[in-house]
């Protein structure tokens, strides 16, 4: 690794400190060198603050130093007045000579202009350093203004036996697992398939995404909370989709702990912490629901069931990654989990779980 490359490396890892509170900014870090030292370092915190570049100028304690030094950023410097004024402005203020960058910024306000400030003032400007590693880190929020949507995580857990829910409609089967759960006696719920290392990582993957999504008959036969409690790190949004209003208020997802979106054919009304949303009931599901995403600025979504909704992602070829967990328990019968008829992309083991992610290249 040479030393740029060394450098726009340091500035990823602390892109990826604001992962969960910089949407729907991208991820940015920035880190100042003079004679091969660090002299300043930054990355965007939150959304509506300061960018990295700001930080990191800031962070340098001789300001003189600055004239005769490198500032390295995996992303194009902006060059819009938005919530702050423009990094590559500021740049060309403290009179800083050369400049790395990991990537162009796709998005149109910035694309090409933040570049365009530097070299007109004469900033020697190095571009696409580590391209391949700065575009992935940010791919979210590409893809959100290349594609109109979020960038779109399907995720479910089945059995060995390939279920993804038991079969609600035997009650004698029912009554089976909840013995053998109850014989067990670890805690988990009789329909329960994965272990704890395995939950762990889909609370972590909660705080890595701006919303979190599930279907009417997921929402009620489970009553999951959907927020993050296994790790730190900032719940989602979540968005319930219940078309004809059926799901009780006494539901978990209704408790008022995060933002909650509802989207239904019937009505838009607002609560504390609740927000009806109406769609159109004439036009396709999924076109609806990244049409409501989008317009809500939601560059990530984490689609956790039930299996009709995720069918329908995958039907509609609207999906990004896929997450699959396999457990060692068996249902013996009940609702079939969703197919992709695609090789993983990579496999992992947690506990006795098995993991697939399966990418749609």
């Amino acid at each position: 690794m040479n030393t740029h490359e060394k450098y726009i490396n340091n500035c990823l890892q602390l892109a990826k400190l604001g992962i969960s509170e910089v949407s729907p900014n991208p991820m940015v870090g920035c880190v100042i060198v003079h004679n091969d030292k660090v002299i300043g370092q930054g990355y965007h915190q939150k959304y509506g603050e300061a960018h990295a570049e700001v930080y990191a100028i800031n962070s340098v304690e001789d300001k003189s130093l600055l004239s005769n030094s490198t500032l390295y950023v995996n992303l194009e410097p902006c060059a819009h007045f938005g919530k702050t004024p423009p990094c590559a402005n500021l740049i060309v203020e403290y009179k800083i000579p050369r400049v790395v960058i990991g990537c162009i910024d796709t998005y149109s306000e910035v694309s090409g202009k933040g570049i365009k400030i530097l070299t007109d003032a004469g900033v020697d400007v190095t571009i696409g350093v580590l391209e391949r590693k700065s575009k992935e880190l940010n791919k979210r929020f590409f893809n959100y203004h290349s594609k109109k949507r979020p960038y779109i995580i399907l995720k479910w857990a089945k059995t060995a036996d390939g279920f993804i829910d038991v079969d609600r409609s035997d009650p004698e089967h029912l009554e089976k697992l909840k013995q053998e759960a109850e014989l067990k006696n670890d805690g988990k719920a009789y329909n329960w398939i994965t272990t704890d290392e395995s939950k762990k990582i889909v609370h972590h993957w909660r705080t890595e995404v701006q919303a979190i999504m599930v279907g009417t008959n997921t929402a009620f036969n489970d009553n999951p909370r959907l927020t993050v409690r296994d790790v730190n790190g900032k719940s989602p949004l979540r968005v319930i989709l219940d078309l004809n209003l059926r799901l009780p208020d006494n539901l978990r997802v209704f408790d008022g702990s995060t933002p909650t979106i509802v989207l239904n054919y019937s009505k838009n009304e607002k609560k504390t912490n609740l927000e009806f949303i109406k769609i159109d009931s004439n036009k396709e599901l999924i076109a609806e629901i990244l049409s409501v995403l989008y317009e809500l600025k939601v560059q990530s979504i984490l689609i956790e069931g039930g299996t009709r909704l995720l069918e329908t992602f995958i039907e509609n070829n609207q999906w990004d990654e896929a997450r699959v967990f396999t457990g060692i328990k068996k249902f013996e019968r009940g609702l079939k989990a969703p197919i992709i008829n695609k090789e993983p992309n990579t496999s992992l083991m947690f506990g006795d779980d098995h993991l697939d992610f399966i990418f749609n290249d």
